[in-house]
């Protein structure tokens, strides 16, 4: 998991990786940190999603880029297009269900 400072870290990081997982944040969010470390577990099922995490906090612009109106929020990007996007309350087996189906889709799609 790598953390993203700024908006342009967070730019170049959607550029870099085919698969990114952006996962953001605030300081006083009990929820947000309770689900950081079941999210970042998640996704070690999926080796080819690099996560990124943002404190929206520190990063204020953030929530004007992705519309985001409530934390945590996570979005799911291929090639930079955003496919899945979850805030608040999130029910991990449903997110993990999404991934699977995107992620499936699309690694089977580029080995053709």
């Amino acid at each position: 998991m790598r953390e993203l400072t700024s908006l342009d870290m967070v730019e170049a990081f959607l550029k870099e990786h085919q698969y990114s997982f952006i996962y953001i944040s605030r300081t006083n969010c009990g929820v947000c940190h309770a689900l950081l470390p079941q999210v970042k577990e998640l996704l070690e099922q999926y080796p080819l999603i690099q996560m990124g995490f943002i404190n929206a906090d520190d990063v204020e612009e953030i929530a004007g880029r992705f519309s985001i109106f409530t934390v945590p929020a996570m979005l799911l990007f291929i090639e930079e297009k955003e496919y899945i996007r979850e805030a608040r309350f999130v029910h991990l087996d449903a997110l993990d269900e999404k991934i699977k189906k995107v992620y499936t889709m699309q690694t089977t799609n580029s080995e053709q």
